[in-house]
């Protein structure tokens, strides 16, 4: 992607932790340093260094390229238990879902991190009114600002249901330590930041900064989550007909720097985590995606996932003639190939034609593909310093598959449901035949099947463990898998919300932990 098109995240940061007083951690997420009033928030420019470090939150853990990892907490994928960078991530399918973890783990970093992103946002909001800019460009900056804000609280708000909710930048230790709001209270302020980012944004193509359709599209995903599939048609159907947006014409540059760059491919991109080498690569602390994925192997697919996707006559492999159990995997959606690497493929770089044969190190049989960059192959520390896929968090082949969910649920199936679904079917070089509407014609029907195609479409991109959530089935289908050393799953009713570490309940007297744990 080229520099212009990139957000420049690599500038001077307006907004670093720090400590107040005691407990360090604790308040890594909330006070920050802020430059003297005297000096900072003087022109535009400062307001621009000053939301580049809002932006700049963003790359930190789930927020940026490590989404991806929240598939293996769900039936998708096995995450290798030997990752460093993210210990205690398997235990979280198998029973170890409890208050003990501490504030460094998965569980940790769920609550702790999207509170880093809220206390950035604050910090912006309570102090662009000083900057000698327009109300207008104000309203602007605001309005990405409050974007990114509900786009940490809806994080928040799906782990824990009800959070404390920060109006304001915190000033001192004792403002911090404030009671929780309802997971109501919360939907509401998600969607009031929502509401001022719609208004605000201009209607623009993706550039880097959220623009109108970026904050459609996530309010639709919140009212999705709450079952408000009536009140998400109409935001879904301006996104749909605004043409500065499409479908890729090419899935799996999707996912490639290189294809994040070309205009047919770009189009379908409504909101990601920017990266851009050399200077703001994936590596920081980490490895970046090509390693940890591409020949670390920490992010191993399921043979449940790969199953899943249909044989090339639109068929479950069970019922096509084109099946063969001496090649399983062959004949199948294309978007397999392009997603997983299935056991006896041979990776090449597309460039240079030589093989990447890695470790191959896989528990499941299966790698992942997706988001893997080939071009750089062979791996190592030398070519993590390039690897800057921006992460998607929303695309419009969402877009359109939400809204096939929110009109079936609504009214049951009609043309325009399964003309959603037939557009992402269909794009070029995936080209599967269009949903048999003779087999699916009833709400219930169709509701498996747009499920199963939310599956397909967007695996491995970190979005299924919340779905199994909404859709209120993870305590019946997660129950169902094993890992590779055959240990059960474990997802009990109270496992909808997640517990709050015993740290953050130790730091804040005010913080009541969730039912049943």
């Amino acid at each position: 992607m080229s520099t212009s098109n990139k957000y420049i995240l690599y500038i001077a940061m307006a907004l670093m932790p720090v400590a107040i007083g005691c407990n360090k951690d604790f308040l890594d997420r909330d006070p920050l340093t802020s430059p003297s009033s005297g000096t900072f928030w003087t022109s535009e420019a400062d307001v621009q260094t000053a939301l580049a470090g809002v932006y700049s939150r963003l790359q930190a853990d789930f927020f940026g390229y490590q989404r991806v990892y929240l598939d293996a907490i769900s039936d998708n994928a096995y995450a290798d238990p030997g990752n460093a960078f993210l210990s205690n991530l398997p235990a979280l399918t198998t029973g170890g879902i409890n208050p003990g973890y501490s504030s460094g783990s998965p569980l940790g970093i769920m609550y702790s991190t999207p509170y880093k992103v809220v206390t950035s946002c604050n910090y912006f909001l309570d102090n662009i009114d000083k900057a000698p800019i327009t109300d207008a460009k104000k309203n602007a900056y605001k309005a990405e600002v409050q974007f990114i804000r509900a786009l940490a609280y809806f994080d928040l708000v799906q782990s824990f249901g009800g959070v404390i909710i920060y109006r304001n930048f915190p000033v001192t230790l004792e403002s911090v330590k404030i009671a929780k709001s309802s997971k109501e209270e919360v939907y509401a302020f998600i969607e009031q930041d929502l509401d001022f980012a719609i208004a605000n944004l201009p209607d623009d193509a993706y550039n880097g900064h959220a623009v109108k359709a970026s904050a459609q599209g996530l309010k639709a995903r919140v009212l999705i989550t709450q079952e408000k599939f009536a009140e998400a048609i109409p935001l879904l159907q301006e996104v749909m007909g605004n043409t500065k947006f499409g479908l890729s014409n090419d899935y799996a540059a999707l996912f490639k720097t290189s294809g994040q760059a070309n205009a047919a491919v770009k189009k379908e991109i409504l909101f990601a985590t920017q990266y851009l080498a050399p200077n703001n690569i994936q590596r920081s602390g980490q490895a970046g995606m090509d390693i940890e994925l591409g020949w670390f192997s920490l992010i191993q697919p399921y043979k449940d996932l790969a199953d899943d996707y249909e044989m090339t006559d639109g068929l479950p492999a069970n019922e096509s003639s084109l099946f063969n159990a001496a090649t399983p995997y062959a004949n199948r959606d294309p978007r397999l190939d392009l997603t997983l690497r299935v056991p006896g493929e041979v990776w090449k770089n597309p460039s240079t034609g030589e093989e990447w044969t890695g470790s191959y190190a896989t528990s499941t049989g299966f790698l992942m593909e997706k988001y893997v960059d080939l071009s750089r192959a062979p791996f190592n520390a030398n070519t993590s310093t390039a690897t800057d896929q921006d992460y998607i968090h929303l695309r419009f082949a969402d877009i359109l598959l939400m809204f096939a969910e929110a009109k079936n649920e609504v009214s049951g199936p009609d043309a325009s449901v399964y003309n959603a679904i037939n557009q992402v079917r269909q794009r070029p070089g995936i080209a599967m035949p269009a949903v048999d509407e003779a087999r699916y014609n009833t709400k219930e029907k169709l509701r498996e099947y747009i499920r199963h195609e939310r599956r397909i479409e967007l695996a491995l991109e970190g979005q299924r463990y919340n779905d199994l959530k909404r859709w209120k089935i993870a305590h019946i289908k997660l129950p169902t898998m094993k890992t590779p050393a055959g240990t059960p799953f474990v997802f009990e009713q109270k496992h909808y919300v997640l517990p709050f570490i015993q740290y953050e309940l130790d730091n804040n007297p005010q913080l009541v932990q969730n039912d049943d744990y």
